[in-house]
């Protein structure tokens, strides 16, 4: 079926609101079906050329138009809704191609490249649900797309995603969780910028509130903008033992020096020091708050996606 086979008394999609967080999709999709309304998943499968969106990016579509999500530069996300419609009447999945290789001219990708989308028609919660429980637990988690038998099931445990023979494999993170401590007034400032990038934000400005290394885990960015080493020892401990994706510590290449000595004497090893970022951020002698905030933030983004893509 093609576009022009859809029919006039279909809903007009809109989108209900704007997200590229795979968590809130699924769960948009999630309370769909809870609440007795159809919905599809799209889901982007293949990518030729370039591509706005990377591997996997998804939409959810409801019954009623509205969608949520987006799986190019907002060029084919309202035809692409169109067409899950389409999916959720047949009740039978498809893929469609826009792009570079598509029958339809008049959808052009900026990139220049193409993409396959994938539409399924949910007929379960439960594999959203498990997946979203799993991350509100802070553990990772995928969903399987077998295209032969058009079905999806939750998959247990970090996910790459790509295909693995004729199955579509999609992985989902636990939120980002950036841990804040210090006394500078670079903290209100990074954690605002965190929590309006869609983060879990923490902030200390004791270091034994945290100093276990409880909150402190894989999904996790540990930020310290202390002035006091001795402070800030028993946090960066905790840290190195709690293996977060990123720990980043304020201070100069010579405050690092002292810093590293001090860790050493401390028992860690050469390579446990090496993980730590310092000076912290993505470029060097950023001295007002504003500036020190978003180098640190664009720095955590930068190895947030370097471990997705790993």
């Amino acid at each position: 079926m093609s576009r022009i086979d859809a029919r006039d008394d279909r809903p007009t999609p809109q989108a209900a609101f704007l997200t590229e967080d795979a968590l809130a999709v699924l769960r948009f999709a999630a309370d769909a079906l809870e609440a007795g309304l159809a919905a599809a998943l799209v889901t982007l499968v293949r990518i030729d050329g370039g591509s706005a969106r990377p591997l996997g990016a998804q939409m959810a579509v409801r019954e009623d138009g509205l969608y949520c999500g987006v799986i190019s530069g907002g060029c084919v996300e309202a035809a692409a809704a169109h067409e899950a419609l389409n999916v959720i009447h047949t009740d039978r999945d498809r893929d469609i191609v826009y792009g570079q290789g598509s029958p339809w001219i008049d959808i052009v990708l900026p990139c220049g490249g193409g993409i396959v989308l994938n539409i399924h028609k949910l007929r379960s919660a439960q594999p959203l649900l498990a997946v979203l429980s799993a991350t509100a637990q802070r553990q990772p988690a995928g969903l399987g797309y077998h295209a032969e038998s058009q079905t999806l099931c939750h998959l247990s445990g970090a996910t790459q995603t790509g295909w693995t023979e004729n199955v579509f494999e999609a992985g989902y993170r636990p939120t980002t969780r950036v841990i804040v401590f210090g006394r500078s007034a670079a903290i209100d400032t990074t954690a605002r910028i965190a929590q309006a990038a869609g983060y879990e934000v923490h902030t200390h400005d004791g270091a034994h509130r945290c100093a276990d290394g409880a909150l402190i885990d894989a999904d996790s960015a540990v930020v310290l903008l202390y002035h006091d080493l001795e402070r800030e020892l028993p946090v960066l401990e905790a840290a190195l033992k709690a293996a977060p994706f990123y720990i980043g510590a304020l201070g100069s290449d010579r405050t690092h020096q002292r810093r590293t000595a001090l860790l050493t004497q401390r028992g860690l090893s050469p390579d446990d020091i090496a993980r730590i970022k310092a000076p912290i951020g993505i470029f060097p002698k950023a001295r007002d708050a504003v500036s020190l905030a978003f180098s640190v933030m664009a720095d955590i983004a930068l190895a947030r996606g370097q471990q997705a893509s790993s």
